[in-house]
């Protein structure tokens, strides 16, 4: 198990240090990169965070009360573009969904009117015409991803494409004919199966792209597409990357507004048609108000010192966090950048979960939780009944708890408390043989059946299944918040909360009334947060059962 450190003596750091080791190592760019990565070291498990929170039921009339959303009003023609909710549709899914699309059109198409009009499957019809279309269903996505017919704009413009497209079926299926021609293989396949395929699979996929750009341009319209970027430090720098970023091709990031903690005489209060929304700290309640997936850093890679204080605060939440290079005058190997059209970027941080990770995780949510629900319903409902004659009161108790990015979620369990000494707010912790507690909630309390109902939460996509425990608001070790035993504890938020977590099958479960505790706990989170893979969660999910047959610490 990695051990994470959370001392805070780690960020005792000497910028003039820094500043000395880039100026010797100039000649030799990998090792400041390397020196990039000893910030991002220092600042990994060791950041506080206010305790802002956003409330799901948050108004349109809250958001914009906000100063930052209140400055931004006033530059903004379109305020709902930024304060309505406004989900990152990932282009990379989107086009790597489409190139599947089409390749399961084009084989799918040519093995149905193969088994409809041949109908013969013997074996020497099956190496007749499956390597046909084995071939066409590769060679045509092929040449269209050669030919950047899957990319976004493509899709969007889909007419432009068309004679692209024409050529490439065409050419495609031509091939074919000239090879059974010239092989002298043709009689013994059928034209009108094959030219039944070409035709009806290009009518397909034009009518999928024509609708794909009817989709896209909607969501293009709505802000779905585009990645809302903020810049993080104002001044020249600034200024010049917004040139860039004017100038620049195939920029898929809309940059509304800047932060600087400066005043007005170093960091204007507008650069071009941006403007300073507020400083590093207000921020972070920014990026808990409204979608921001990038946050992009202009300060140089020298001012160490600064860089750590911003990234301490910024760690935490759940965006891609950049360190911009377009002004540096140092300039690295290529594979230590990424991109936005052609400006370079230094990665210090990334979502954890994006792009088809994202897709993965939500699809193993819906598809697992669906059958527990259905192989857990009767034990679900004994538990109910058991609860219900037990003890007056309701069978579910509901709990506000943090959820990703900070939200506040209503967390379903099945009551184990007598209901006129329920603790909603958790400010005080259930210990051994607790009197709050009933005879039937000692026994689903240590079984954990308590929390089957959070399968709804998880179909409802507040929970995952797999993640970080949700805690109550008010939850404390030692009579101290959490956050105020864990400075990096916010940072476990940065994805959604799960039912069963990396903490709970190694041991970290039940009571957390020590610093300890929520320490190993948080130490836990983090590990699983910046490891995670569909294997690992896999993994957890089956040993979590045997997990629960210890139930020393779950009382």
């Amino acid at each position: 198990m990695q051990q994470c450190s959370l001392t805070p003596a780690l960020f005792e750091t000497s910028g003039n240090s820094f500043l000395t080791n880039c100026t010797k190592h100039q000649t030799h760019p990998d090792r400041v990169v390397q020196l990039l990565l000893r910030i991002v070291d220092k600042v990994r498990f060791v950041s506080k965070e206010s305790t802002t929170m956003r409330y799901q039921s948050a108004t349109r009339a809250n958001i914009i009360s906000s100063q930052a959303m209140a400055k931004l009003a006033t530059v903004s023609d379109n305020l709902e573009f930024y304060t309505e909710p406004s989900p990152l549709i990932s282009r990379s899914v989107v086009e790597g969904a489409a190139r599947i699309f089409e390749i399961l059109i084009l084989s799918g198409l040519g093995i149905l009117l193969w088994a409809l009009y041949i109908d013969n499957f013997s074996a020497e019809s099956v190496l007749r015409y499956l390597p046909i279309i084995g071939f066409v269903g590769f060679a045509i996505p092929l040449l269209m991803q050669i030919s950047n017919l899957y990319n976004v704009l493509a899709f969007m413009h889909y007419m432009n494409s068309v004679p692209k497209l024409t050529m490439i079926w065409a050419g495609v299926f031509a091939s074919v004919f000239a090879f059974m021609f010239f092989t002298k293989v043709g009689a013994g396949y059928s034209r009108l199966w094959l030219g039944g395929w070409a035709i009806g699979s290009f009518a397909i996929s034009l009518l999928f792209r024509a609708g794909l750009s009817v989709f896209l341009k909607t969501s293009n319209k709505a802000g779905h597409l585009d990645r809302r970027a903020v810049l993080v430090g104002g001044g020249e720098p600034a200024k010049k990357l917004m040139k860039a970023f004017d100038s620049t091709q195939a920029n898929d990031v809309s940059i509304i507004g800047v932060f600087d903690d400066r005043n007005d005489e170093r960091s204007p209060a507008r650069i071009g048609a941006l403007r300073k929304l507020g400083t590093v700290g207000e921020l972070v309640e920014f990026a808990r108000l409204t979608r921001i997936d990038i946050l992009i850093i202009t300060l140089p890679i020298v001012a160490e010192t600064r860089l750590l204080e911003i990234l301490k605060q910024l760690w935490v939440l759940p965006v891609d966090i950049r360190l911009s290079a377009y002004s540096q005058k140092l300039r690295y190997k290529a594979r230590a950048y990424s991109y936005i059209g052609n400006i370079p970027l230094l990665d210090v941080f990334d979502k954890p979960l994006s792009d088809w990770n994202a897709l993965l995780k939500t699809i193993e949510d819906k598809v697992l939780a669906s059958l527990a629900l259905i192989v857990l319903a009767p034990v679900m409902g004994l538990v109910a009944l058991a609860v219900k004659l037990d003890s007056p009161g309701p069978v579910l108790f509901r709990q506000k708890r943090y959820g990703f990015n900070n939200e506040l979620i209503e967390v379903f369990k099945f009551r184990s408390m007598y209901a006129d000494q329920s603790d909603a707010k958790a400010e005080k912790l259930v210990t051994r043989n607790d009197p709050r507690v009933t005879r039937v909630g000692r026994f689903i309390r240590k079984t954990s059946l308590d929390e089957l109902p959070q399968i709804f939460n998880v179909l409802r996509g507040e929970l995952s299944l797999v993640g970080p425990r949700p805690h109550a608001t008010h939850a404390k070790a030692q009579n101290n918040l959490y956050t105020e035993v864990v400075d990096s504890y916010f940072a476990r938020h940065r994805v959604k909360p799960g039912i069963t977590g990396w903490a709970q099958v190694n041991g970290w479960r039940g009571e957390t009334d020590t610093r300890e505790k929520i320490e190993r706990r948080v130490e836990h989170d983090l590990f699983y947060i910046e490891n995670w893979s569909l294997l690992f969660d896999l993994y957890i999910l089956v040993k979590t059962p045997f997990c629960l047959l210890e139930t020393e610490n779950a009382f």
